[in-house]
C-alpha cells in the first residue's frame, strides 16, 4: 500500500508524463536529501519536488519549499549529476508540483522553474 506522499508523487508523475515529460528516476536519495522525481522535458533535465498540504494556512504546499529545502535539493541534484555523467552537460530546471486541499479533492499545480541555482 502506498503512503500519502507516494500517492501524490504518482499523481504528479502521471500528470507530467501526460504533458510529455519522461521519467528518469523516482526518489533519488543522497546524504543531503531526496528528489521526488527526475524527469526529462525535451533536452532539459527536471528535478521535481512534490508537496501536499491539506490546509494552505501558511502559503500552501508550494510555499513550503523554503530556502533550506531548496539548498538540499540543489546539493542532491549536484550529486545526481556527478554520479550520472551522461546528464552532466544538460540544461537543468527545478520544478515544484503542489497539491492543496482535502486529499481526495487536492488539485495539482505545476510550478515550472520554481527556483534557480545561484552562484
Amino acid at each position: 500500500m502506498y503512503g500519502k506522499g507516494s500517492r501524490f508523487e504518482a499523481r504528479a508523475e502521471n500528470a507530467l508524463q501526460q504533458a510529455g515529460l519522461g521519467t528518469v528516476q523516482r526518489n533519488y536519495r543522497s546524504r543531503f536529501g531526496e528528489i521526488d522525481l527526475i524527469m526529462e522535458d525535451g533536452t532539459t533535465l527536471v528535478f521535481i519536488e512534490v508537496r501536499y498540504r491539506r490546509h494552505s494556512g501558511q502559503g500552501g504546499a508550494a510555499a513550503s519549499v523554503g530556502p533550506r529545502k531548496r539548498q538540499r535539493l540543489l546539493r542532491t541534484a549536484a550529486l545526481f549529476l556527478a554520479e550520472h555523467s551522461r546528464h552532466a552537460q544538460r540544461p537543468c530546471r527545478f520544478d515544484v508540483v503542489s497539491f492543496d486541499g482535502p486529499e481526495n479533492e487536492a488539485r495539482l499545480q505545476w510550478h515550472r522553474a520554481a527556483f534557480e541555482t545561484t552562484g
